[in-house]
């Protein structure tokens, strides 16, 4: 089969290189072989490449951490040819016409939507439906701030702010995200290239700030949400991709009375696995009433893997980019 590897450490696009005559993986037990349809691409995709990733697969290794597949063989409930999401098994990831699944943590493919749009459903918006939810108990009619949120996981989170019955301010990096994000559902757009986000945010709100903030940008991004937060309100921090981490002061924290939660959605599947297939079930839920659609920009073909994860590194794509080997 042919697959992408990654030899060495270094940026996506010099280190990643398109195998062929790649033997296919063999599934152990309780592990499903599927044959992938789409492969969406992450921000941890391009961080595994570097070397930055909390998850370090040995060298050589293949990318790759959502898809939509169809299942090869039979395993418990899963039968030849049934449609399916989920994480691939590391160093077997989806870029590549095979990839190996947990068969207990293979969920069911939205009959509502295409493969690349049931790729990009799984980690982007269980991610949102997480920190909103379980993290932040987001409730309807609160302000909820989005940060990045023309990306795959913002726009998700937009989404599902909107389905809660939430105000959602969109913070975005140029007039063509911002498009993107009206597109979301966001009722406030604000370009942060143009209008300090900030000021916007305490305008919006006659001073009182936002209730919920998600935040997958970290440096500027986490600081100035600190200035517009709501008095106890909740910043779920999901992800570093500006490249800096904050070192929040807890005495604004306590002076301000507001809450700053972690989420790292992963670590569910191993602790509370039940919430991540009732997450799913919501979803898809939602997916079929048309209440939540992942906003695919771009879907690739195989060769084309190793540039789309630079694109998403480099943060110049809008929306999920999705990978069709």
């Amino acid at each position: 089969m042919r697959a992408w590897q990654v030899r060495e450490l270094g940026e996506p696009r010099e280190v990643l290189r398109l195998a062929g005559g790649v033997p296919r993986p063999v599934p152990g037990p309780g592990q499903l072989l599927v044959r992938v349809r789409a492969a969406a691409v992450n921000f941890p995709d391009a961080l595994m490449a570097r070397g930055q990733y909390q998850v370090r697969p040995p060298l050589p290794f293949t990318p790759g951490v959502e898809l939509c597949g169809e299942v090869v063989g039979a395993d418990g409930p899963w039968r030849p040819g049934d449609r399916v999401v989920g994480t691939p098994l590391l160093p077997h990831g989806a870029f590549a016409e095979y990839a190996l699944l947990d068969a207990t943590a293979a969920f069911p493919a939205p009959a509502a939507l295409d493969d690349a749009e049931a790729a990009a459903l799984h980690i982007g918006h269980q991610t949102a439906w997480f920190a909103l939810h379980r993290r932040a108990a987001l409730r309807p009619g609160e302000t909820l701030l989005v940060h990045a949120a023309a990306g795959g996981v913002g726009s998700a989170a937009v989404q599902l702010g909107r389905a809660a019955g939430a105000r959602v301010i969109a913070v975005v990096g140029g007039p063509g995200k911002a498009a993107a994000a009206r597109e979301s559902g966001a009722d406030l757009v604000v370009d942060r290239t143009a209008t300090d986000f900030v000021a916007a945010v305490r305008e919006a709100t006659d001073g009182r700030g936002a209730d919920v903030v998600f935040d997958p940008v970290g440096g500027e991004a986490y600081t100035g949400s600190t200035r517009c937060v709501a008095f106890e309100g909740r910043i779920v921090v999901v992800g570093f991709a500006s490249g800096r981490i904050p070192e929040p002061p807890l005495s604004h924290v306590l002076v301000k009375n507001y809450t700053v939660l972690g989420l790292h959605w992963g670590l569910y599947a191993t602790r509370d696995p039940q919430a991540v297939r009732t997450a799913h079930e919501e979803l898809t839920a939602l997916a079929a009433g048309g209440v939540v659609r992942p906003v695919v920009t771009a879907r690739l073909p195989l060769t084309e893997a190793a540039d789309a994860v630079q694109r998403v590194a480099d943060g110049t794509t809008t929306g999920r980019l999705v990978v069709l080997p």
